[in-house]
């Protein structure tokens, strides 16, 4: 089967290093197989991007490709993810993006217990929908699935999601705050016409694409800078734990 590095498998798809990396950070791609400190794609791969390709020629957008993906990974119909938005304030807002799974596939796929289905409620994971669940974010269950079946305990990942959410809700009042804090203050005298009030809403939206790409330019640098990190300490141990072997067989000699 046929191996890619990156800049090979940029060569024979015609898309570029810097997209390709664009597209596993929005989950249309799956990242590569490590071996040792090298990304390897395979055909699996090259075939993905051919697809994404034709799709963004046809006018797809990015959220629209995951989309589809997602429901051919879960089985969903394509009108599930195409229809019409739901009435506002509808509790099935997100419906096109969910896929529903049993309670024995979340103990048998991800080895839940009833704290991790509840954690996975509380956190917004799980919709109870009659005697299964909707998954909100399929894309987030895969994930779970692929490290879970590696040995990662679903208890380490829900709780790192809960923490990582309340961490969230801090960055998220920070930026809010970059105009609350100028326009609102604490004890001053609130002397705003209704066009003002109005103005200041659009300027606290005008906040939220901003930080969204603030934020996600932050993290992925961050993650690239771990991942970094993690390999060259493997890289350490191994080479530590070659060092060792090679000592204890002249020690042997």
């Amino acid at each position: 089967m046929a191996e890619y590095r990156i800049n090979e498998l940029a060569d024979v798809s015609g898309v570029s290093v810097r997209n390709i990396r664009v597209y596993q950070d929005r989950g249309l791609l799956p990242p590569p197989k490590i071996k040792g400190r090298t990304g390897w794609y395979s055909a699996e791969h090259l075939s993905r991007l051919k697809m994404i390709s034709q799709m963004l020629e046809r006018g797809y957008t990015f959220a629209t490709i995951s989309e589809l993906l997602m429901a051919a990974r879960y089985g969903l119909k394509v009108e599930h993810v195409l229809e019409a938005e739901p009435k506002r304030g509808s509790r099935w807002k997100n419906l096109k993006r969910m896929a529903t799974i049993t309670i024995s596939e979340l103990r048998k796929g991800l080895g839940a217990t009833d704290n991790n289905i509840a954690l996975g409620q509380r956190l917004g994971l799980l919709v109870k929908e009659g005697a299964g669940y909707a998954v909100t974010n399929p894309e987030v269950l895969a994930g779970a699935e692929v490290l879970v079946k590696a040995g990662i305990d679903l208890d380490v990942l829900l709780n790192r999601w809960e923490r990582v959410q309340d961490d969230l809700q801090d960055i998220a009042a920070s930026f809010v705050s970059i105009v609350t804090d100028k326009y609102l203050v604490e004890g001053a005298p609130f002397e705003m016409e209704e066009s003002e009030v109005i103005r200041l809403a659009e300027l606290v939206q005008t906040v939220r694409p901003m930080a969204h790409d603030i934020v996600e330019v932050a993290f992925s640098k961050a993650m690239d800078t771990e991942i970094s990190r993690a390999l060259d300490r493997g890289a350490e141990l191994m080479m530590a734990a070659e060092d060792e072997k090679a000592g204890k067989a002249m020690d042997q000699s």
